[in-house]
């Protein structure tokens, strides 16, 4: 099933970068919200695209890796490195989508702050599961 682990593949790639843009997109909305005062509410872009584009692609990537574990039967200590990796990368997606609800209910305090914890969480997770799928094939049992 070629055309699963493509699905994968892509999926994660764009997962992985909505969780690497998702934090310009909260520090942009931040800086906007600050600058404009009490007339503007917090632009409608973060939650547009974390709806539209980083969820959807979020749960294709582990919907279709799933399936790729249960049809194949993938068993090993690197997957146990992997899923650990991933639940990093779920921990900071969710971190993102709860700034975007603190900035649309008016909450600034502590959000730059929080968001590059996130980007952290999410770059640690993103090349955990580079570096494991790419020592993968060195047999770890």
């Amino acid at each position: 099933m070629p055309w699963l682990k493509l699905l994968h593949i892509a999926a994660l790639v764009v997962w992985c970068g909505s969780l690497l843009y998702l934090p310009a997109l909260l520090n942009h909305a931040l800086v906007l919200r600050k600058d404009a005062g009490f007339a503007q509410g917090t632009p409608p872009m973060p939650r547009y695209f974390y709806n539209t584009v980083a969820t959807p692609a979020a749960l294709l990537a582990i919907g279709s890796g799933t399936l790729l574990f249960l049809l194949h039967g993938l068993m090993g200590g690197w997957l146990i490195l992997k899923l650990g990796a991933v639940v990093a990368m779920v921990a900071a997606h969710g971190l993102f989508g709860w700034l975007i609800l603190r900035l649309e209910m008016g909450i600034f305090s502590g959000v730059k702050l929080a968001t590059l914890a996130g980007l952290i969480v999410a770059l640690l997770g993103i090349l955990g599961v580079l570096g494991v799928v790419l020592a993968k094939p060195l047999e770890w049992g």
